[in-house]
């Protein structure tokens, strides 16, 4: 393996670095066992799926670790995920199940902190309730979908607790576990199968919800399906669904999703997984399937090397255009068919880009002719105009600020900025949002980085304690900030408009006027917020 420094510092940055010590857990499957913790006030549901008892958790039903589908071990260790078998008898569900096989680093990492943490294991397919109560309220549904490159996160973490959506929007709140890294995003194409083994996790979660969420007071035709990042990512993959005829949930929330990324073909990815083959030492499927976990794992880091290129997010593992289970990008799945359907809200940070690079000190000594190299890829011959005008839109910049910028703009914001246009011109529901506020962690080199939203949107600051990208944030500006967002989330969720008193007016995105709410400290509806940007990306289209 060829060691390069600025990968690795970039994947340092980005809090995907782990330890030595990859630590296992304990299987979250098998046969249901009476509730060691139960009490006499301790909720039972009977769902479809089984009987289920949980904890009361500062006067919320919760439900923790409840199996979706069946352990994705042994032989249907990279396989579609298959229904669960069911338990007999009462199920305890007050304890997580463990998360999904990933890099860890005790402490994590300068800007995120961690993200995911031990007991790790494959049998990992489970999912958590949080409901003001239980039974046929027919409350609406949000269902969270954690990111982390693909390769880290869960629905277990503390930072994506449903409690405060559960608690102060009548919800009922779920969020899951799916299979990440090399476990679920790796391809084989044996016999025409497909891949994209994360995404059948995530449409099986799904019809355990529309199936079972009824039970814990949820009403399963009133669905939200949030996630960021690589969870945004998710939400627009999964929105080509459909169940008896119609989408599988009603409303989609997509914080910063990476719509830039090309995904691979099928050849792509077969060249992708022969490189995974040749770090790990195994001829073949039979043979991975025989190599113990952690070892799988291990192997994410000489991925980093042999598959990043300078300027761009490393991703050593990507989804797959399988033609069976995902057959065109996932942003073209909300402009058509059953995603046409969907009411979206869409939006991204400022500055998303110097969450992974901002701090690397290898690419603090990038130059203007590294950038301008970088910058033909997107420009081509309009290289140096755009370079020129990145910096006069930000006096003083220097050139990493350049780059970072343009990564920001290829991957996060030019996308979604079109993904709005498109749906606009169809006349398709669909609210946009830039994140501004800054954090003065770190000097204030992070600026309105990727991630910093979360914690405003779930208003729960008191879970992202040891985050050190919130350290300096003026209380008064972060939660008033917060109440506002997490509001607007929560009136989106419930009805499908993000509006609410005292927020200014937030219309939806159109041609004419292209607003788009700008979160800072003072919050207010612009228009045409990307004007700038998407102008020197497209300077054809008015």
């Amino acid at each position: 393996m060829t060691d390069d420094p600025s990968r690795r510092e970039i994947l340092r940055n980005s809090g995907m670095l782990a330890g030595a010590a990859l630590l296992s857990g304990v299987p979250g499957g098998g046969t249901a066992q009476a509730a060691p913790h139960a009490t006499a006030s301790s909720p039972v549901v009977e769902a479809p799926a089984g009987r289920l008892r949980g904890s009361v958790e500062g006067g919320l039903n919760v439900f923790k670790g409840v199996p979706y589908a069946a352990p994705p071990v042994g032989a249907l260790r990279w396989r579609p995920a298959r229904p669960h078998p069911g338990w007999q008898g009462t199920r305890d569900a007050t304890a997580f199940g463990p998360s999904a096989p990933q890099p860890y680093r005790e402490g994590g990492d300068q800007v995120l902190g961690t993200h995911g943490a031990p007991p790790f294991d494959e049998d990992c397919l489970t999912l958590n309730v949080w409901s003001p109560q239980t039974g046929g309220a027919k409350r609406p549904v949000m269902v969270w979908i954690h990111g982390g490159g693909f390769i880290s996160g869960s629905g277990s973490m503390p930072n994506y607790s449903g409690e405060t959506f559960a608690r102060g929007g009548d919800l009922v709140v779920v969020t899951i576990n799916y299979r990440l890294g090399p476990l679920g995003y790796l391809y084989f194409g044996e016999d025409g199968a497909g891949g994209n083994f994360w995404l059948t996790d995530q449409l099986a979660a799904l019809d355990w919800v529309r199936d079972n969420i009824a039970a814990f007071g949820g009403d399963p035709e009133n669905i939200t399906v949030a996630g960021q990042s690589g969870g945004a990512l998710s939400v627009a993959a999964l929105a080509g669904a459909r169940t008896r005829g119609r989408p599988l949930f009603r409303r989609a929330i997509l914080q910063s999703p990476p719509l830039g990324l090309k995904i691979p073909t099928r050849a792509e990815s077969l060249r992708r997984t022969a490189t995974f083959l040749d770090i790990v030492g195994a001829q073949d499927l039979a043979e991975l399937r025989a190599v113990p976990w952690p070892r799988l794992i291990a192997a994410t880091f000489e991925m980093f090397g042999r598959t990043g290129r300078w300027g761009y997010w490393s991703t050593p593992f990507l989804p797959v255009l399988d033609e069976v289970t995902l057959d065109r990008h996932p942003a073209d799945l909300l402009l058509g068919d059953a995603g046409a359907d969907i009411e979206v809200l869409i939006g991204w940070t400022r500055e998303e880009a110097n969450f992974a690079f901002a701090l690397s000190e290898p690419y603090a000594a990038t130059t203007k002719e590294q950038v301008l190299a970088r910058a033909r890829d997107t420009f081509g011959d309009r290289a140096a105009q755009a370079y020129t005008a990145y910096e006069e839109a930000r006096p003083g910049a220097r050139p990493l600020d350049v780059l970072m910028d343009l990564i920001t703009d290829d991957l996060f914001r030019m996308p979604c900025v079109a993904l709005a246009e498109r749906r606009a011109a169809r006349g398709r529901p669909v609210w946009a949002y830039q994140f501004n506020l800054p954090t003065p962690a770190h000097d204030g080199q992070l600026a309105a980085a990727h991630c910093l939203e979360l914690p405003f949107v779930f208003d729960n600051f008191d879970k992202w304690s040891q985050a050190p990208f919130l350290t300096g944030l003026d209380p008064r500006v972060r939660d008033g900030l917060a109440t506002a967002v997490h509001a607007s989330w929560t009136s989106f969720i419930r009805t499908g408009d993000p509006n609410h008193h005292p927020m200014p007016r937030w219309d939806r995105y159109d041609r004419d006027s292209r607003t788009t709410m700008t979160l800072d400290s003072v919050t207010t509806a612009g228009e045409d917020v990307a004007g700038y940007w998407r102008r020197l990306h497209h300077p054809a289209v008015p």
